[in-house]
């Protein structure tokens, strides 16, 4: 299978989750986080479900997938570990136009999901291909000490100094920006020292103060 890397918009998108459990509660987690509309089908659920369910932040079916379910979503995630609900879901996704991911079982997934390091804005997503998910998330273990929680600060940096050139009608090529972010601009994000990092980022950009 190859996978192409993409990121979505989530925001207001309806999402449907079949299954109620640990594997579930972690994909609600992040489609919640992400401004999804959720939706969550399950005899059981696990407590911070209920607990979701409870103050109206997803909408729980307490019952088993059904044919027809996937009607109105527009993708639809599998956390059970039943092969024949992975294989129902799939087909049902496949005759109706929607995204179908089920966990541990690339075989019936039409999009895999990354083991994902977040440092604010940054977002640094491993995959191998639904291979060995324990492989992507060792890779991501390690990239954690290298991405250190200065990286948080130094996306906001470059964000707003991007704005600031835009503003200005600059255009800074590649490679300046990249000498300019490889140098002393994280020892003042370390030291935090924000405002600092932002002027001398500016002047290493070229631009006049």
């Amino acid at each position: 299978m190859s996978f192409f890397p993409i990121y979505l918009e989530m925001t207001g998108r309806r999402c449907l989750v079949i299954g109620g459990g640990a594997v579930a509660e972690r994909k609600i987690a992040n489609l919640l986080e992400a401004g999804a509309e959720v939706t969550v089908i399950s005899p059981d659920a696990s407590e911070n479900v209920a607990h979701w369910s409870k103050n109206n932040s997803i909408q729980l079916k307490a019952r088993c997938y059904q044919s027809g379910d996937l009607d109105g979503y527009e993708l639809a995630f599998v956390a059970t570990d039943d092969d024949r609900v992975n294989a129902s879901v799939y087909q049902e996704g496949k005759s109706r136009g929607v995204w179908v991911n089920a966990a541990d079982d690339p075989a019936h997934c039409d999009f895999i999901l990354p083991s994902v390091l977040r440092r604010g804005d940054l977002t640094v997503a491993v995959s191998s291909g639904g291979q060995s998910p324990a492989l992507a998330r060792t890779i991501r273990e390690e990239l954690e000490i290298y991405f250190s929680r200065e990286y948080e600060q130094l996306a906001q940096l470059a964000a707003e100094t991007r704005t600031e050139l835009h503003k200005r009608s600059l255009h800074v090529p590649f490679e300046t920006w990249r000498r300019a972010l490889s140098g002393d601009v994280r020892q003042f994000l370390i030291r935090g020292e924000f405002a600092r990092a932002k002027s001398h980022l500016l002047r290493e950009l070229g631009v006049s103060l």
